[in-house]
């Protein structure tokens, strides 16, 4: 059985009586003996699972299944007499002449039995740790040798360690099909399994049927994954695989850890599959993914030679040269009619006919298909162009250079586009098409040239009448004073005091938003009605007037929809003042730190954070004229508008870089602790690789609702890194969510996602650390997460010590002469 190993607690001739409440082993008998209910149940020898009888829901009916044995809340994953119920608790499970199991009701009728083909000389029952019930000769020391197994008759649960699929040896087709309802454990309409005709060489693929209509269909497996499931990728909780060979066809997952508890499960009231993770902390099944996902999931959603985007309005498209069967219809987004080709196949000339690569589809449906795993894709490509009836072609493989042929004959079903997940297809066209998409290319790449040649011209005029008005501008600023020469360097629009001690009412308490290292923030209103928020830089403040056109410098040149934008300044004797556009929801931290508001910020809006700040900081290192690391990336520092859209703020303490440099020193090392990469912090080394450690502890407090500073008080010593690392560690990482988010996610992989990529970020190598652009694929779920080595600051101690200094040294910097200012959070 692979990872599972045969630990069982044994029943044979010698055998127990089974009930759900109690676990009571006889071993004494070595001949024929009964298990009745009501007496005992048998127990797997790890604890987890147990086989005896129970009632599903309010029903009085009885059956024989297997549960969970330490979940409270009964979770039954198999069940024998499914659909023949016994009416009272005369049920008796026993072994007959012929090593069978067999179930007895009322009057000794056989309710339920196994059917074996061949007999054992001293049949063995056994419960496994991973759930299976086995029956095997006890003199045939291969224990791999079952002679009949509850994991070939699957009902509505796939467990770690199952096949799902063919086994074309002894004629057998597992797959799941749902209870009727909660209280009636007979097979419903709704099922799910792996579909293919050996005799025509299909290509097989798993499948969801409601009633004898497909429902939902995964695509075909390419040796990766199935091309319609991107989420199906390597991932902490369980792996997969896929075999397909002349004797068996089926797909099977294992769990990772032990410790978590996971199972895929068939839901016909709600018409989902799903996967669900036990919380033991919260005492519930948490969904963990489910399908379908959206309506490009539901089977045929836009018809023949239609493309589902679900990123589009409307999300039906026709392929490229198709268009809609029914115009009037596509009008009314009624699809089912599908798509036509614009020009039809010129068949028998086979000179005029080709193929167009559609790239990252959901592969169509694979019922009318052929497969050769030998073939490689020219050959697949001639195979293809051989058939009046072959429509597209594909590697069936498409690990390394890809291999295998699968072509598809007819119109193509059930096709849908990823961003960068799916497939590469090469669909029939007739050569006109193939013509015209050539000759669309050229115009496009005309109109191109054209608008470049354009654009550096009309660049050109505006670069000249831009020097030369600067020129005006220095020679009349000559003459001017010194505060409007440095006014004019700062290359903002400027604001004169009065205008926003109106704005501001004179700079009043009422209209005090907060207080940071700059100084004191205010709200005002401009004469024409704009809100705005002033910064008033504080003759206190840590942060000097240097911070002050370093700030200015840097944001008037930034154009990001995720940085704040600056309006404005004004310098006038004493005062120097920042004016930027308002965010009516404040700063992050006033939702993420609070009990009240944390409810308002549920998973997706959480999500949609997240990902904005990573955006905001991928334009600052990669995107922008200037390579910009912030040094000072925290909760208060992210502004939230209207629309709780995230815009980074507070450039005081950013450095620029020029070409390619990355990294920096410094011997004055500024920002918060909590949020500074420990190479900051102990050596004055800054890098773009420091605000992707400061994103990472953003990411694992927005996830936990917990500040980074301070957590170690009441954890014993653990620092939140070292936390949410010693969960992930464990296989609990569902523990650190936020318990505001508990009810706000509709699949848990996406949450347990950013966990993963948090602790990527905060690893303490900077060089181990992924850049920006690597974290917005690994967001957008478009790239594998490699497995994270420990983090920095794993305790307290940590935090002090480092790896080479002591809390004096770290505070006073003896070692190296820096010196340090720790600014404080609003």
């Amino acid at each position: 059985m692979g990872f599972f190993s045969f630990m069982f607690i044994s029943v044979t001739l010698r055998f127990f009586l089974l009930r759900a409440t109690s676990a009571v082993v006889l071993d004494s008998i070595r001949h024929l003996e009964s298990i009745r209910d009501g007496t005992s149940s048998l127990v797997s020898r790890d604890g987890s699972f147990e086989l005896g009888f129970f009632t599903p829901g309010s029903s009085n009916n009885r059956y024989l299944g297997i549960w969970y044995r330490n979940i409270p809340v009964q979770t039954v994953v198999w069940v024998a007499n499914r659909c023949n119920p016994i009416n009272d608790s005369s049920g008796l499970l026993t072994i007959n002449e012929t090593g069978n199991l067999v179930l007895l009701g009322q009057n000794k009728s056989v309710v339920w039995s196994t059917s074996s083909l061949k007999q054992a000389q001293k049949p063995l029952a056994q419960l496994l740790d991973n759930g299976n019930l086995v029956m095997r000769d006890e003199k045939d020391e291969t224990s791999e040798n079952n002679l009949w197994q509850s994991f070939d008759y699957p009902t509505d649960t796939f467990l770690s360690g199952m096949k799902m699929g063919w086994d074309f040896r002894i004629n057998l087709t597992r797959r799941l099909s749902a209870w009727k309802s909660f209280d009636d454990p007979c097979n419903g309409d709704f099922t799910y399994g792996i579909e293919l005709d050996e005799k025509l060489h299909t290509y097989p693929e798993a499948i969801i049927r409601k009633g004898s209509a497909k429902f939902y269909r995964t695509g075909p497996w390419n040796g990766l994954s199935f091309s319609g499931s991107p989420d199906l990728r390597p991932n902490p909780l369980f792996s997969y695989g896929f075999v397909y060979n002349n004797e068996e066809v089926y797909y099977t997952y294992n769990l990772k850890n032990k410790s978590v508890i996971s199972r895929i499960v068939m839901n016909q009231t709600t018409s989902v599959r799903q996967r669900l993770v036990w919380i033991e902390t919260e005492r519930i099944w948490r969904p963990y993914n489910s399908v379908p996902r959206d309506q490009c999931d539901n089977y045929g959603f836009c018809g023949a030679n239609g493309n589902c985007i679900i990123t589009e309005n409307p999300v039906c498209q026709c392929l490229k040269g198709f268009k809609p069967k029914s115009q009037e219809g596509w009008n009314g987004m009624d699809w089912s009619e599908g798509c036509v080709r614009n020009t039809p196949l010129s068949c028998h000339d086979k000179e005029k006919d080709g193929f167009v690569k559609f790239s990252n589809l959901k592969l169509p449906d694979a019922q009318n298909t052929w497969v050769n795993k030998s073939m490689n894709l020219r050959e697949c490509r001639d195979k293809c162009l051989s058939n009046c009836s072959c429509m597209a072609y594909t590697n069936s493989d498409i690990r390394g250079q890809g291999s295998g042929c699968v072509v598809w004959f007819g119109n193509l079903f059930d096709i849908r586009q990823f961003s960068s997940s799916g497939q590469d297809l090469f669909i029939r066209m007739p050569a006109s098409e193939i013509e015209k998409g050539r000759a669309n290319r050229k115009v496009k790449r005309a109109v191109i040239t054209i608008s470049v040649v354009v654009g550096v011209v009309c660049g050109m005029i505006l670069a000249g009448l831009y020097i030369r008005k600067r020129i005006c501008l220095y020679e009349e600023n000559v003459t001017t004073s010194r505060n409007e020469s440095q006014e004019e360097d700062l290359e903002l629009p400027l604001f004169g005091l009065p205008t926003i001690s109106t704005a501001t009412n004179n700079f009043s308490v009422s209209n005090k938003l907060g207080e940071g290292g700059f100084g004191p923030v205010y709200r005002g209103m401009l004469v024409g009605g704009q809100e705005i928020a002033v910064k008033r830089l504080s003759t206190w403040s840590g942060q000097g007037v240097n911070e002050f056109k370093n700030e200015i410098k840097l944001i008037a040149k930034l154009q990001h929809r995720n940085l704040v934008k600056i309006l404005g300044c004004c310098i006038q004797g004493e005062e120097k003042l920042l004016v930027y556009e308002y965010m009516p929801n404040r700063s992050l931290d006033s939702f993420i730190f609070d009990q009240t508001q944390g409810k308002v910020l549920e998973w997706p809006k959480r999500f949609q954070i997240i990902f904005g700040i990573a955006r905001g900081l991928l334009y600052l290192h990669h995107d922008s004229r200037l390579r910009i690391i912030h040094r000072d990336l925290k909760a208060s520092n992210v502004l939230l508008d209207k629309d709780m859209n995230p815009k980074i703020s507070d450039f005081g303490l950013a450095r620029t870089f020029g070409g390619d440099q990355i990294e920096g020193n410094t011997n004055r090392v500024v920002g918060t602790y909590g949020y500074m990469a420990p190479e900051y912090a102990f050596d004055g080394l800054f890098s773009i690789k420091s605000d992707v450690f400061s994103f990472g502890i953003l990411v694992l407090e927005i996830i936990s609702g917990k500040r980074s500073r301070g957590f170690y008080y009441e954890n014993h010593g653990l620092t939140l890194i070292g936390h949410a690392w010693t969960l992930m560690k464990e296989g609990k990482e569902f523990e650190l969510i936020d318990k505001f988010l508990r009810d706000s996610y509709d699949s848990m992989e996406e949450v347990l996602r950013c966990i993963h990529i948090g602790l990527l970020c905060v690893q303490q190598s900077p060089v181990d650390r992924p850049n920006m652009s690597s974290v917005v694929l690994m967001l957008s779920g478009e790239s594998a997460l490699p497995q994270p080595k420990p983090p920095g600051y794993f305790t307290e101690t940590d935090i002090w010590e480092g790896d080479h200094s002591s809390s004096s040294k770290l505070l006073l910097s003896s070692t190296c002469d820096m010196s340090i200012t720790v600014v404080e959070a609003r």
